[in-house]
């Protein structure tokens, strides 16, 4: 893929990320206004154990799949490409329908799981989900080593909007809350068996086939089981802190209430927007990894170095880019997204990690698309443990934000690990040093124009129109500024305008 083509893919399928995650946000509003804050309760519930068996049984699945075919398209082999996809299949219906009987007709030796039985019934319907899931997660990963984006995306977008149309349609003739969340899982299950009957049609009226498996079986899973491992214990883990910080809180001197009310500012409302690189760079990992991958198993060692400097340079221009717009509108946007000011002071208070947030997410794609699961999973492990102990022993000190503080502190040792392992395994010197440090200090200025901008604004207009005017004035001075100080080039964004 040459450079024109791959920044014109990364631009697509960010419009399509942008796109399945607008639509998921008006749903839940829809969500939240016709089953209430306790049919909202059943269903977070509910799914969040339902997302566990989704982590444990597929969530290695895509990314191997795809490191694994790539490398096989370099040597000419779709014997093996078939052999793959076929030993994943196996693989997860292997892990999948036996957690799917074991819960199904054992589901009284787990009602432990929920205080609320109703929950319990919300998970068995869900449950036939996991099997589509698990298959589609391969046939996905089949399509990124393929580098497939388009259909990879479109079918992921219509299982949004299945979703949607369906449990809208549904929830609207519900006799009760439980009813309600009854119903929005079907939508649920219904979608994605859309998913899972879209992909399987896709791959075979292209040429897939089913082929013998025994050969890559052991690559594939020794690759895959320390990514699901990693994605299974971050989701355990996050688990747990949710369990642990209300405690730590509590016994620092807050009430249950003000406990809880401050982990809802910091999780529900203050995170998404500080989440918001992860959808422009996970745009970027998708179209980059089997590139990455493909010149790692033909030892084309420059293009490789080459693609793994845009790679942090772009992610470093994002987060250095996006910093001084929170910094300088962050509490304002708490107040217009969220009707809080105690999340728009951490969403200002908290910007400056979303430059080692995203490098974390960079360098780890980057490892994980040249083989280097297991690193991976150990700094993953590395990171935890800062976080862990951050949730037990600060809350007395700076209380909800210890979270945040934890996630920081393990972004950062991560992504200090990560690329310092870039480093060592490129045969051709990475140099992101430099690039890195001129795109932080450009922070400086910028967040002090957006402030001045903003205070100017906010004298005369209302509060969303002084949003709407530092934001676009803020934006174009930061991609000028960067221009001039050579961080970005304006080709780059010819390329992602110009038609193919």
């Amino acid at each position: 893929m040459n450079a024109q083509n791959l920044y014109r893919t990364a631009a697509y399928v960010t419009v399509f990320s942008v796109a399945e995650k607008f639509f998921g946000f008006l749903y839940r509003i829809i969500l939240s206004r016709t089953l209430g804050a306790e049919g909202m309760g059943l269903y977070q519930l509910a799914l969040s154990v339902f997302a566990v068996l989704v982590t444990a049984t597929s969530s290695g699945i895509p990314l191997t799949v795809s490191r694994l075919i790539t490398k096989h398209r370099t040597r000419g082999n779709k014997r093996a490409e078939h052999a793959t996809v076929t030993a994943a299949l196996l693989s997860v219906l292997a892990f999948s329908l036996p957690v799917f009987c074991l819960l199904f007709f054992g589901h009284d030796l787990f009602d432990f799981l929920f205080a609320d039985p109703r929950c319990m019934a919300l998970l068995m319907i869900l449950l036939p989900a996991l099997t589509f899931n698990s298959v589609y997660s391969v046939l996905r990963g089949a399509l990124w080593g393929n580098k497939k984006f388009l259909p990879y995306c479109v079918i992921d977008l219509v299982e949004e909007l299945t979703m949607i149309a369906a449990g809208a349609l549904l929830v609207t003739h519900m006799t009760s809350v439980f009813d309600g969340a009854k119903r929005i899982a079907f939508a649920i299950v219904f979608s994605y068996f859309i998913s899972f009957s879209l992909s399987l049609v896709y791959y075979f009226a292209k040429g897939g086939k089913l082929s013998d498996p025994s050969r890559q079986l052991k690559p594939l899973l020794s690759s895959a089981l320390p990514i699901t491992g990693m994605r299974t214990s971050s989701a355990l883990i996050n688990t747990a802190i949710s369990l642990i910080l209300p405690a730590r809180l509590t016994a620092a001197g807050m009430t249950s209430s003000e406990a809880m009310q401050g982990i809802g500012v910091v999780m529900g409302m203050s995170m998404p927007v500080l989440s918001i690189p992860a959808t422009l760079i996970g745009s970027l990992s998708l179209v980059m990894v089997p590139e990455l991958a493909e010149n790692f198993y033909r030892g084309n060692d420059k293009k490789l170095k080459d693609n793994i400097e845009k790679a942090i340079r772009i992610t470093c221009l994002i987060a250095c880019a996006l910093i001084p717009v929170l910094f300088a509108l962050g509490k304002d946007l708490g107040v217009l997204l969220f009707d809080s000011r105690a999340c728009g002071e951490i969403i200002r208070n908290c910007c400056l990690m979303l430059l080692p947030m995203s490098l974390n997410m960079i360098s780890s794609s980057i490892l994980n698309s040249i083989g280097c699961e297991k690193q991976v999973c150990a700094h993953f492990f590395a990171g935890a443990a800062a976080t862990l102990l951050c949730t037990w022993f600060l809350p007395a000190y700076i209380g909800v934000y210890a979270q945040i503080v934890g996630g920081a502190a393990a972004s950062i040792i991560c992504a200090a690990l990560g690329l310092r392992l870039i480093s060592k395994k490129s045969k051709e010197k990475v140099r992101f040093c430099k690039h890195t440090l001129l795109s932080a200090a450009s922070i400086l200025p910028a967040a002090a124009l957006g402030m001045m901008l903003r205070n100017v604004f906010a004298s005369v207009l209302p509060l969303f129109p002084a949003i709407v005017m530092t934001g676009a004035i803020l934006a174009g001075a930061e991609l000028l500024f960067l221009f001039a100080l050579g961080l970005a080039e304006p080709r780059w964004a010819k390329l992602l305008l110009r038609r193919s």
